[in-house]
């Protein structure tokens, strides 16, 4: 906890947590990342489910994975921004220790669908992949919404 709340002092923090306009700013940002994030991750999982058929599949999911990855480096950066404003109460929160917990997941299942992509994983392996993918993120997202009110 000490670590957390030493956190909380640094001075790029104070200033975020006085600034009338830093603190709605990095939060726009943030859910304008997860938006992004969650858009590009429901595409692809849908096209890999079957939608969107007319669009071919490997161009279309390589854009999206593209994406994907900066969009979450982005909710990443400015959740950790928010995330250091108020650390320690955070840090106890098991809505939050739970969103982190489905985010771990949802990075564990991204790695296992590449894995069984590239090495010729079976037809309904991957569909569940996929299926899970969708689960885990909107689970993400429910979390994250209930730690605002909280």
């Amino acid at each position: 906890m000490e670590i957390l709340a030493a956190l909380e002092q640094l001075g790029v923090i104070r200033a975020l947590k006085v600034s009338f306009f830093a603190y709605p700013i990095v939060n726009a940002l943030h859910i304008m990342s997860i938006g992004a994030l969650f858009t590009s991750v429901f595409l692809m999982d849908f096209r890999l489910l079957g939608a969107f058929g007319s669009l071919p599949a490997e161009p279309f999911v390589r854009l999206l994975r593209r994406v994907a990855l900066i969009a979450f480096l982005g909710a990443a950066l400015t959740g950790l921004t928010m995330f250091a404003v108020r650390a320690t109460d955070y840090a106890l929160m098991p809505v939050f220790l739970l969103k982190m917990a489905l985010i771990a997941l949802a990075a564990l299942n991204f790695v296992a669908f590449i894995r069984l992509a590239r090495n010729g994983g079976t037809s309904t392996a991957l569909r569940i992949s996929v299926v899970l993918s969708l689960l885990l993120w909107t689970a993400v997202i429910l979390a994250g919404r209930f730690i605002g009110f909280l």
